[in-house]
């Protein structure tokens, strides 16, 4: 019984990732902490993999639309791979089901929830304010930062926040691109946060993998129910009042993040 809840739970989120393109994190890891009791470190590993696994897809549906801007994504990793890779390093020295780090992970899980949830509803208020096309010969303009530095500092930050979290890598994401190349297009900006957290949550999710931190059976039924439910949430999305969903959306995760804070 418990197998077809994960399943489902997997649907579910997949559903809202397909709508909102919100990350999966964002959903997935209170969901696995708060319904199912697993453990934060283990909520955390398992879900990393399942947003690589689920972001994967996407990445090559949009590559070979030329969607994604390859510079904007390589600009991001520069600060966030290492990040991570630190971030790693700390966990493995600190131990990952350690109390001091299940507590870290818990407060550090209900900031970033908090924080998405704030990037949820800009979207929502923002997203039509946002460029709809880049003119001809202005693509290199479009994709440089306001200052070089930024998306180093700030995928640093994202780095690190989705390593110990799994969270910061969809709407986060989303709003600092938004915030950084006001000149992009936002589906270039979606493509290219969607693009980017690939590698970041590959990384991430093998490293808390080493230290086993991965619950494998687990993350195959999440995978089962998502699959799906993102074909059928992507489907949906013109038929659904998207400012309305984002609001409401907003709303879950700050009473999460809360309520993780609390812990």
């Amino acid at each position: 019984m418990q197998d077809l809840a994960f399943i489902f739970a997997g649907f579910f989120v997949g559903i809202v990732v397909g709508l909102t393109g919100v990350g999966g994190g964002s959903l997935m890891t209170p969901i696995l902490i708060f319904f199912f009791g697993v453990k934060p470190y283990m909520a955390v590993g398992t879900d990393l993999l399942f947003a690589a696994f689920t972001k994967m897809g996407g990445t090559i549906k949009m590559a070979r639309a030329r969607q994604v801007e390859w510079r904007v994504v390589l600009h991001l990793s520069a600060g966030s791979i290492p990040a991570a890779l630190i971030t790693l390093w700390v966990l493995n020295r600190v131990g990952p089901a350690s109390a001091n780090m299940q507590h870290l992970m818990t407060t550090t899980l209900g900031v970033a929830l908090l924080l998405t949830a704030a990037a949820t509803l800009f979207k929502a208020v923002r997203g039509k304010a946002t460029p709809t096309s880049v003119a001809r010969g202005q693509e290199a303009r479009a994709a440089k930062p306001l200052h070089w530095s930024l998306p180093l500092l700030f995928g640093a930050v994202i780095g690190t926040l989705v390593t110990l979290t799994s969270v910061g890598a969809g709407a986060i994401g989303v709003t600092v691109l938004m915030l950084l190349y006001p000149l992009l297009p936002l589906p270039r900006i979606v493509a290219a946060d969607i693009a980017y957290a690939v590698p970041l949550t590959l990384v991430a999710g093998l490293g808390h993998a080493s230290l086993g931190s991965v619950d494998w059976p687990l993350l195959a039924k999440l995978l089962v129910g998502s699959i799906p439910g993102i074909w059928v949430g992507s489907h949906l999305m013109a038929r659904t009042p998207e400012r309305v969903i984002r609001s409401l959306l907003s709303v879950l995760l700050a009473y999460a993040g809360t309520k993780l804070i609390a812990l």
